[in-house]
C-alpha cells in the first residue's frame, strides 16, 4: 500500500482502534463490535489466502442483507480481491450472465438461492469454492469455516485498485459491470458525511439491499463514520417502523414505495418515527411532504448513478423542492450539448460528471468505457439543466439510454422489448415508463399482435416474468393496431410516450 493511499480495509482497521468496543452491526439478536468485526474480517482474509484467492480475483455474493456481506467486503479489501454482489431478484439466466461476465473463483450464497446456484455450477468450473452464508451442506461449505482461519497480512492494495463490480441495467440487452475502486468508496462516503452531516452517532437501518450501490455506500459510509448499521434481511413496513423506534434509527434510504408504507405504519399506530432525522433517495412529492410534516427530519433529494457512487448531487427537499440537489463537494458537473460543449444556464443538455467519485470503467468493455469517458468526462446519458443557484433539475434520459426506474431499480426498455418479441404472438413492441402510484414509475408495453393472434395482458406479463427478473415485467399492457414510426422506419418512442404514456 502506498504511503498516501487509504483503502476500504483501512476503514475497518481504523475503527477497530477508535471504536473497538462500540457496536458496529446489529442483526436480529446479534451484536458485533468494531473490534470483533475487524477480527472476523482478518480471519476471513486468512481463509481467502488459504483458498488461493489473490489480488484481482473476483468473488461473487448472492445473498439477502446479512453481516457476512460486510465481512466479505472487508476480506476482499484486505486481499485485493474484487467483490461481485449479485441482485437476488434476477432470473436464473441473468445470474448466470453476471457470473460469466466476471469469472469468479469463489461464490458465497444465501441458502434461499442455493438451488439456483446448484443449477449453474456445471457451467462455472472456475469457481473453486462454493460457500453458504450460513451452516453449509447441499454442496456448500459453511461460512463458519472462514472464522476458523488464521489472520494474514493485508495484500499490497492501493486506492485506485478495483474493489467491487456492480452490474447496471442492460443497455442493448446486456448488463454492464461498473468497476468501483477503493478510493471511489472512500470519497463517496466522505462526500455523503460532509453534505448530509453524518457522524459516529448515526444509526442506519439497512432497508436498501447491499447489492445496490445506494445500500452499499450508505452502509459503508455510516460504518466509516463510526455509526451503527442495523441490518434486516427483508423489508416489512410495520417491522421497520418498530425497529426505527426501538433502535432510535436516524437514517434510512428510500425508493418508492418504502417511505409511504412506513408512514402508513405510523398512521396505523405501529410506530412514531420520532428519531428519524434523515431520509435520502427518490420519492413522490406527496410522500416527501407527509414525512416532512411530521416535523422530525429532512428528506434529502439525490441524483446519482452506480458509476458515480450513487449520490452525485443532493440537498434538503426544503431547499429546492423538485430539484436533484447541488453537486457534492467532490463532484464536478457540466451540462453539455451533443458536441460535449457546455450549454447556457437554464438550458437542457446531457449531465457530465468528473472527479474522484467516477468509476474505473465497465468490466471487459474497453470501447464502451472509452466512449463513456470521452473528453475527460463521464457521460451519464441523463439529461438535465442547472439553474442560477447551481441546482440540478433532472430532465429525462437520452433516447439511446432511455431508462425506467420502478422502485429504484434500473430497467432498460430494450431488454424488456427483446423478451416480449420472443412471444410468437407479438410482431412489434415499444416499452415506455409511465407514472405509477406505488413504485413512482411503472413499465408499460405497447404491442402490435401478429395477424389473427390473441394474447391477454396477464399472459404477456407472465411470459416476461418467466424469462427475466420479475421487477422488469410490464405493469401495464396496451394492444394497438400500429406503432408510430420515424422516417427511417424505426419506432418513434417519443410519439409512443405522447400517445400512450
Amino acid at each position: 500500500m502506498g504511503m498516501r493511499s487509504f483503502t476500504v480495509y483501512d476503514v475497518f482497521q481504523r475503527n477497530a482502534v477508535l471504536f473497538r468496543d462500540k457496536t458496529a452491526i446489529k442483526f436480529k439478536d446479534d451484536k458485533i463490535t468494531f473490534g470483533e468485526l475487524f477480527d472476523q474480517v482478518n480471519r476471513a482474509a486468512g481463509w481467502f489466502a488459504k483458498a488461493g484467492i489473490k489480488k484481482g480475483d473476483r468473488v461473487a455474493v448472492l445473498s439477502k442483507n446479512c453481516p457476512e456481506m460486510i465481512v466479505l467486503a472487508g476480506a476482499a479489501a484486505s486481499s485485493g480481491a474484487i467483490l461481485v454482489p449479485i441482485n437476488f431478484r434476477l432470473s436464473h439466466d441473468e445470474i448466470g450472465y453476471n457470473l460469466a461476465n466476471t469469472s469468479p473463483v469463489a461464490a458465497f450464497v444465501d441458502p434461499d438461492y442455493e438451488g439456483t446456484m446448484n443449477a449453474l455450477k456445471k457451467g462455472f468450473p472456475g469457481v473453486r469454492n462454493w460457500v453458504s452464508m450460513t451452516a453449509g451442506g447441499n454442496g456448500f461449505e459453511p461460512f463458519a469455516d472462514l472464522y476458523g482461519s488464521q489472520p494474514v497480512l493485508p495484500a499490497d492494495v492501493n486506492g485506485d485498485d478495483p474493489f467491487v463490480i456492480i452490474h447496471t441495467a442492460a443497455v442493448l440487452g446486456k448488463p454492464r459491470g461498473a468497476v468501483l475502486s477503493h478510493s471511489n468508496m472512500i470519497y463517496g462516503g466522505l462526500q455523503s458525511m460532509a453534505m448530509i452531516g453524518l457522524s459516529e452517532n448515526e444509526v442506519y437501518l439497512n432497508i436498501l439491499p447491499l447489492f445496490h450501490i445506494g445500500g452499499l455506500i450508505a452502509a459503508f459510509t455510516v460504518m466509516h463514520a463510526g455509526g451503527l448499521n442495523i441490518i434486516i434481511e427483508k423489508f416489512d413496513a410495520v417491522e421497520s417502523g418498530k425497529i426505527i423506534d426501538r433502535e432510535k434509527v436516524t437514517l434510512i434510504g428510500d425508493f418508492p414505495p418504502i417511505l409511504a408504507q412506513i408512514l402508513d405504519a405510523k398512521d396505523a399506530g405501529h410506530c412514531s418515527l420520532s428519531t428519524l432525522k434523515r431520509v435520502y433517495g427518490l420519492e413522490r412529492p406527496e410522500t416527501i411532504k407527509r414525512f416532512e410534516d411530521l416535523g422530525y427530519g429532512d428528506f434529502w433529494l439525490i441524483y446519482g448513478q452506480t458509476e458515480t457512487m450513487g449520490i452525485t448531487c443532493t440537498c434538503r427537499n426544503r431547499e429546492k423542492p423538485g430539484s436533484a440537489g447541488r453537486p457534492g463537494l467532490l463532484s464536478d458537473l457540466m451540462i453539455a450539448d451533443e458536441f460535449d460543449r457546455p450549454v447556457e444556464t437554464g438550458k437542457p443538455g446531457e449531465i457530465l460528471v468528473r472527479g474522484p467519485l467516477v468509476f474505473l470503467g465497465y468490466w471487459g468493455e474497453e470501447e464502451l468505457t472509452k466512449q463513456t469517458f470521452r473528453e475527460g468526462w463521464h457521460h451519464t446519458g441523463d439529461m438535465g439543466r442547472r439553474d442560477e443557484e447551481g441546482f440540478l433539475w433532472f430532465a429525462g434520459r437520452k433516447a439511446e439510454k432511455e431508462l425506467i426506474k420502478p422502485g429504484g431499480e434500473n430497467v432498460y426498455p430494450i431488454e424488456v422489448e427483446k423478451v416480449i418479441l420472443e412471444n410468437p404472438n407479438v410482431s412489434e413492441v415499444s416499452v415506455i415508463g409511465v407514472p405509477d402510484p406505488k413504485f413512482g414509475e411503472g413499465i408499460k408495453a405497447v404491442c402490435v399482435l401478429k395477424p389473427g393472434a390473441q394474447l391477454t395482458d396477464k399472459e404477456l406479463i407472465d411470459f416476461v416474468a418467466s424469462r427475466i427478473a420479475r421487477y422488469k415485467k410490464p405493469n401495464y399492457v396496451a394492444f394497438v393496431e400500429s406503432l408510430p414510426k420515424k422516417e427511417d422506419g424505426s419506432i418513434d418512442r417519443a410519439k409512443v410516450k405522447e400517445l400512450y404514456g
